[in-house]
């Protein structure tokens, strides 16, 4: 299977009639959550445009994150902070006392199996980050969506290789730094502070490089594939058509 192009070359339209300005330009994501959906959920305990507003305190609106479809359609969401934050080149990230955006992007899956329509195995979901020099909106956002058939296989076939410890990993033709997570979900690891100990200067760094944590079941009970590196963005690992859940084209 051929890499799909980038999905974020154009600009993200607004969802509002009447503010049809807020969809241009490469601000439009956090305008579109801090104008629309935070305002929404404050005022009327509405979540739309978006289709969820968490905020931890209900006195400020830069607490928490919105998870937002994709323009495009699909099995496609976003999650993105409510308070206006760079990509993986920012340092709120690394933030002891940050939010574990991972964590919550992987709690929204459900919206994947509701688009669907049918129950999706945990092996067909995966989460990225892209690059900042490939991204097209300057506010932080994690993709949620399937996995590539190709990218599903080449994990299953990885699986029995994956250990703690960051490796080289084959993945659709393409080589990434790839170790694994146990456990059901990702409450008590943070997937940026893995990548910041990939080498000693990733840290400082962060920005070059894309991140990507897929769903897996591994012999020894279920868990998660973290993926780093710079080559092809995170995102062409993905598929909003879910056809690996047998979702169709």
């Amino acid at each position: 299977m051929s890499a799909r192009p980038p999905k974020e070359q154009n600009p993200y339209p607004g969802s509002s009639t009447d503010t049809p300005e807020i969809g241009t330009g490469r601000d439009a994501l956090r305008r579109i959550v801090q104008e629309q959906c935070v305002v929404n959920w404050s005022q009327h305990h509405a979540a739309a445009p978006c289709e969820r507003v968490y905020l931890a305190d209900s006195r400020t609106g830069n607490s928490g994150y919105a998870v937002l479809a994709d323009r495009k359609g699909g099995a496609h969401y976003l999650l993105i902070p409510t308070q206006t934050m760079a990509g993986t080149d920012g340092r709120e990230l690394l933030d002891p006392d940050a939010p574990n955006y991972f964590a919550e992007a992987w709690h929204a899956r459900d919206l994947i199996t509701r688009y669907v329509g049918h129950n999706v195995a945990r092996t067909a979901i995966g989460l990225a980050v892209n690059t900042a020099h490939s991204r097209s909106q300057d506010q932080f956002h994690i993709h949620i969506e399937c996995l590539r058939q190709d990218v599903f296989e080449s994990l299953r076939a990885a699986a029995g290789h994956m250990t703690e410890t960051w490796s080289p990993v084959n993945i659709a033709g393409f080589t990434y730094d790839g170790l694994r997570i146990i456990g059901d979900g990702l409450d008590g690891s943070n997937p940026f502070e893995l990548l910041a100990g990939l080498k000693p200067d990733v840290r400082h760094h962060m920005g070059d490089y894309t991140l990507v944590v897929a769903g897996m079941q591994f012999n020894s009970g279920p868990g998660f594939a973290v993926l780093a590196g710079t080559g092809p963005t995170g995102e062409l690992l993905l598929d909003s058509s879910c056809a690996v859940a047998g979702a169709g084209g």
